[in-house]
């Protein structure tokens, strides 16, 4: 008898709708998983933390308005007003004085400061001296003969004359007969000779044309001096002048006899001054003017820095703040109901470190110390105390 196997059925579409069916449940997992994933992150929700609000205090001041004196900051050096530099017009040894002939020494005014031997240059004035004098005298008689009028006058000349001192004035000619008669004997032309040579005489010696000091000697005693030779330099120490550049804007405000406040570098010292000179010309290149400013005190010397505060004019209705303040755009920050806010300005003159600005009604609280990271609706306290502009 024939055996036969019983086979399992095998079907195709069986087999298909197995691996749709487990391609299903797979995606459906994968959306699960998802939507799983999701709801568990959404759920862990972490409290986002809330900003701590910062006050910042800030410094303000009432504003005032009134009446600003614009003041135009200069600088200089002091130099002597009066001062001498010192020069031979003749040659010989340069002889000491009463006193040495160095730097700082002081001299008062008539005094000699500067002797150069004049010893054979001397001898020949007087010789000049002596040949006037014989030569008056040879003349005498005629005019005892001739002029008899005139005869008297010519007498006491002579009685008075010293070859050693200076030659007296000519006694006055009132007729022509006598000029005629005094000039064609040659007295007139060897007078004025002599006059000449007492003129260059007079020169080997240096007299103080003030009370000063010597701030420069460039010859000791014993030095051959020769004619146009620089032999120092003499300074009046009773008054001084600074001489300061400022801008032509303010050429028409400044005014000679202001007074004006001076300062040393280190600020330690005050002075007062006076506007004494101001130059009619603008320097091209800078376009600034030069004004000096004359000041007197026995603390000063040549040569001193020193600042200066022109008092150029008063601006009305006008306030003055820390340049740090103004903004760019011409603004400044002001305090309305504990905020800040930004009100628009005329600023009318710049400083180093002020500034002079207009349209600021008066009452207005404007901030006097600059707050860092400000701006138009920031949230702000007060400092209590406050000042008036």
């Amino acid at each position: 008898m024939d055996s036969f196997v019983v086979k399992p059925p095998t079907s195709s579409k069986f087999m298909n709708t197995r691996k749709v069916v487990l391609s299903v449940i797979g995606v459906l997992l994968i959306v699960f998983s998802f939507f799983a994933a999701k709801a568990i992150i959404d759920s862990k929700t972490t409290p986002k933390p809330r900003p701590e609000k910062i006050v910042k205090t800030v410094f303000v001041d009432t504003v005032q308005n009134g009446t600003v004196p614009i003041k135009v900051p200069a600088n200089g050096n002091l130099i002597a007003k009066q001062r001498v530099e010192l020069y031979s017009e003749v040659q010989g040894v340069f002889r000491r004085g009463s006193k040495l002939f160095k730097t700082g020494q002081r001299y008062r005014s008539g005094e000699t400061i500067i002797n150069i031997d004049a010893a054979e240059y001397t001898a020949s004035v007087q010789s000049a001296k002596s040949s006037l004098y014989n030569l008056i005298t040879s003349i005498m008689p005629d005019l005892r003969l001739d002029y008899p009028e005139i005869y008297p006058k010519w007498q006491e000349y002579l009685s008075s004359f010293n070859v050693d001192k200076t030659i007296p004035q000519l006694p006055e000619m009132t007729t022509e007969k006598e000029k005629f008669f005094i000039s064609g004997r040659g007295i007139l032309t060897d007078y004025y000779n002599i006059k000449n040579l007492e003129q260059r005489l007079a020169k080997y010696r240096m007299a103080a044309p003030f009370n000063g000091v010597l701030t420069e000697a460039l010859v000791t005693e014993g030095t051959l001096v020769r004619s146009g030779q620089k032999l120092g330099e003499f300074i009046d120490t009773g008054v001084y002048e600074l001489e300061v550049s400022i801008r032509k804007t303010f050429s028409d405000l400044l005014k000679v006899g202001e007074k004006v406040e001076l300062v040393n570098l280190e600020r330690t010292d005050t002075y007062e001054g006076v506007v004494s000179r101001i130059n009619a010309s603008v320097d091209q290149a800078s376009q600034t003017i030069k004004a000096f400013i004359e000041v007197k005190n026995d603390n000063l010397r040549e040569g001193m820095y020193l600042e200066a505060n022109l008092n150029a004019k008063g601006e009305d209705n006008a306030i003055e703040v820390d340049r740090g303040l103004l903004l760019e755009n011409d603004k400044i920050f002001v305090v309305r109901d504990s905020i800040l806010d930004q009100i628009d300005v005329n600023p009318i003159y710049f400083s180093d470190k002020k500034v002079v600005i207009k349209e600021v009604p008066d009452g207005t609280m404007i901030v006097s110390k600059p707050v860092v990271g400000a701006y138009v609706g920031m949230l702000v306290k007060v400092f209590e105390e406050q000042s008036n502009l």
